[in-house]
């Protein structure tokens, strides 16, 4: 006798095996992140540098690296954004990042562990969430999607959660 795992739930949005791209209202959250971040850090690091070398316009010049920093992560942040894309089909859940340099995770549904659905305030407010999937392993044991819009992530975390469930009933 041979147990049959379970009917899987639709794939989310569109076509099984493509490639989804993330909701574009999730970029203006991804530059704004970026370019805060960046921004203290060049604003720091120009600060500091100014001090050490006696620069009695240091205040100008941190202000300048903050601006240059806000601008420069902004664009960065909302750029790796709108260049995330996933993709669910029956073996696994893809998720490929970047233009010059492209990284591509696949994780097989077999090694999923469990999930997690995050949605801080300014997420709920846009409809947005963020999947962590967590994998059987050591290397690179988590993979997280953020900006995934609310109702796909719901999908996929519901997917992958009956296979784990199917996998936890065949023990």
């Amino acid at each position: 006798m041979s147990i049959q795992p379970p009917e899987l739930p639709p794939a989310p949005v569109a076509a099984e095996g493509h490639w989804q791209p993330l909701p574009s209202r999730g970029a203006l959250f991804a530059a704004i992140g970026a370019g805060l971040t960046m921004a203290i850090t060049l604003a720091l690091a120009a600060g500091a540098l100014t001090l050490v070398l006696r620069s009695p316009h240091w205040p100008l010049i941190a202000a300048a690296g903050a601006v240059i920093g806000l601008l420069w992560g902004g664009w960065f942040g909302w750029r790796r954004q709108r260049l995330t894309f996933w993709r669910l089909d029956a073996q696994a859940l893809g998720v490929r990042r970047g233009h010059l340099w492209q990284s591509e995770s696949r994780v097989p549904v077999s090694r999923v562990q469990h999930l997690d659905l995050r949605r801080g305030p300014l997420e709920r407010a846009a409809g947005l969430a963020t999947l962590t999937v967590h994998t059987a392993g050591t290397r690179l044991n988590t993979v997280a999607i953020a900006g995934l819009d609310h109702a796909d992530a719901e999908r996929l975390r519901d997917r992958l959660a009956r296979q784990l469930d199917h996998d936890d009933d065949a023990l």
